[in-house]
């Protein structure tokens, strides 16, 4: 097989890839849509508002998925405390991503610096028109160019795979399953005490429909978060390969991903509900802290040794 025969082979998988992403996220949408509105009709089933409150419960969830849609990315952004990256100082940072979108063919994004010494990145938005990418000053201390390269054509990769709108969607929408399932909780042992008795008093039926009901407040968050971790790693590895496809230089981004590796500094702003965004898990992960299990067993991302293990095979 001649070497144009293998890169139109190859051109043609990364082109799949990306149309089953943008696949992905709009199943991704639909579903967390829906367990939003299953929570909706939970909280009413336990406070009793009857077809009002699934009424009010399918208009919030329209309403979480307009405003992940289009607003997300500026959650994600004021979480982190990313403010743009402006003046002289950051030049050599807006130099690096201009030649990488001319190579890549996208737009410049807004960009934004961390004020945080743990080497990060991440990159968010809708589409490559509406994206930011933001990096810790403690990346732009550390990496040399050639790692930097690495490291801004991997979140590029992002925004050319169209990886960002399921992540700051995925950030909202857990945030918000995770608060309406909280609130009925709450509210159930007030408000829907009545509800409950009526539902006794109306026979085994009710009584199983009130449990389902609990159950499946108890449980959203959690299959929210397990929905979110699903997307994350497959999407890393695939960023990984797009960005030593701008850079064509694999121990670029193998020797930053090796510096990440060594260095133990967190993020100070990051949450589990942010993490997938970042190019490496920004959360505790050193054995005997607070967490660390909790973060090794629902990892958004593929352990940094199997990822340089790959890149260093190119």
């Amino acid at each position: 097989m001649s070497e144009s025969t293998q890169q139109s082979l190859a051109r043609t998988d990364f082109y799949r890839e990306v149309r089953r992403n943008k696949w992905r996220t709009l199943v991704i949408l639909a579903a967390f849509v829906l367990l939003i509105v299953l929570v909706g009709v939970a909280f009413d089933v336990l406070l009793g508002f009857g077809a009002i409150g699934v009424a009010i419960a399918l208009i919030v969830a329209i309403g979480m998925a307009f405003f992940s849609y289009f607003y997300s990315d500026r959650v994600a952004l004021a979480a982190a405390r990313a403010k743009p990256a402006d003046g002289p100082e950051y030049q050599r940072f807006h130099n690096i991503v201009e030649g990488l979108c001319i190579a890549a063919g996208l737009p410049k994004p807004k960009l934004y610096v961390v004020d945080d010494p743990a080497p990060n990145a991440f990159a968010t938005g809708r589409n490559p028109k509406h994206s930011s990418l933001a990096v810790t000053t403690g990346l732009l201390q550390m990496m040399n160019r050639v790692e930097l390269e690495g490291v801004i054509a991997h979140e590029l990769s992002h925004v050319k795979n169209y990886d960002i709108l399921a992540g700051t969607v995925a950030v909202i929408a857990v945030g918000t399953v995770a608060l309406l399932a909280d609130l009925g909780l709450r509210f159930m042992w007030f408000g829907g005490r009545s509800n409950r008795r009526d539902s006794n008093n109306s026979g085994p039926l009710g009584i199983i429909i009130v449990v389902l009901a609990l159950a499946l407040l108890v449980l959203a968050p959690v299959a929210a978060r397990l929905m979110q971790f699903s997307m994350s790693r497959k999407r890393e590895a695939l960023a990984d390969a797009t960005g030593v496809q701008l850079t064509r230089y694999p121990p670029g981004l193998a020797s930053a991903l090796k510096k990440l590796r060594d260095d133990k500094a967190v993020v100070h702003h990051a949450s589990r509900a942010t993490a997938q965004l970042w190019i490496e898990s920004p959360l505790d992960r050193e054995e005997g802290k607070k967490g660390s299990w909790l973060n090794r067993a629902f990892d958004t991302h593929p352990p940094l040794d199997e990822r340089i293990r790959i890149l260093d095979s190119m």
